[in-house]
């Protein structure tokens, strides 16, 4: 029996558009970043100290001179208490940025294994979606971690810091497909200059160390529009027991958030990869 080819344009289409075909093949994507990191699991886990550093540094020693502060309700809370959920949701954000920026832009410019990846099944959502999956994975396992010296700490008071991991993992997932959506974008190693400085006024600004209250209205406003704020926001209502209906509001900013960037960076790869 004879088949006949697709015509060559039909092939571009087959590979941007796999999503109901090529379903759970992402999958092989995870399982390799699994083999490649397992002999460098302390590189991989090296991101969960930083902002375990600021927590021992600034919500121990700093804490001393800051006393309470006020809490997501208008309720005094220690200092520590504030700054923790704070630092596991940069953590989240840490975690699946660097993954899928420095990472993933070294596979695509220098490795060149997405061009050996397309040249299977795997289409251009199926990577996207397999090296997103793997940065969510890094993001979460440093937001697993500082919860659990949360835990340890005795800084989870309320039965909703069980929902903070599963929160944790949206906020990884959205903050790496917006990451891996702009990888697709840079040139040179000279663009990840551009990374930190969107990381570094977001990580100070985002009510992290000092409550929203404190800057003029106009910067609220700006502040109020970062990412990172909308994390911090979950991550202190669901540790300190503090949910309502503006908690749907900051997530469903996560999940535009993951939609939009992981569209863009498989529609970007297929450009990029395909034409």
């Amino acid at each position: 029996m004879t088949t006949t080819a697709p015509p060559p344009s039909s092939g571009l289409l087959l590979r941007v558009l796999p999503t109901g075909l090529y379903a759970g093949r992402a999958r092989v994507l995870v399982e390799r970043s699994l083999l490649v990191n397992r002999r460098a699991w302390l590189a991989l886990f090296s991101g969960f100290f930083e902002p375990l550093f600021y927590l021992f540094g600034l919500g121990f020693g700093f804490a001393q001179l800051v006393g309470d502060v006020v809490g997501p309700s208008g309720q005094p809370v220690s200092y520590v208490a504030f700054v923790a959920p704070a630092l596991m949701a940069a953590a989240a954000m840490n975690g699946a940025v660097y993954d899928a920026t420095f990472n993933i832009f070294f596979k695509f410019k220098y490795a060149k294994l997405y061009d050996a990846m397309l040249a299977t099944p795997l289409g251009p959502l199926d990577v996207a979606i397999g090296e997103i999956a793997w940065a969510l994975i890094r993001g979460a396992l440093y937001s697993a971690g500082f919860l659990a010296v949360m835990l340890g700490m005795g800084l989870l008071t309320s039965p909703w810091a069980l929902l903070a991991l599963p929160a944790s993992v949206l906020v990884a997932f959205a903050f790496a497909a917006i990451g891996m959506a702009a990888t697709t974008f840079m040139r040179s190693w000279q663009d990840f200059d551009l990374v930190q400085l969107a990381l570094t006024p977001m990580f100070l600004f985002s009510t992290t160390f000092f409550p929203l209250s404190v800057y003029p209205e106009p910067l609220q406003v700006a502040v109020q529009c970062f990412p990172l704020y909308h994390a911090i926001e979950v991550m202190r209502a669901l540790t300190m027991g503090d949910v309502d209906l503006s908690l749907l509001g900051h997530l469903s900013y996560f999940v535009v958030m993951a939609a939009v960037g992981t569209v863009v960076a498989s529609r970007r790869l297929g450009k990029l990869l395909l034409s």
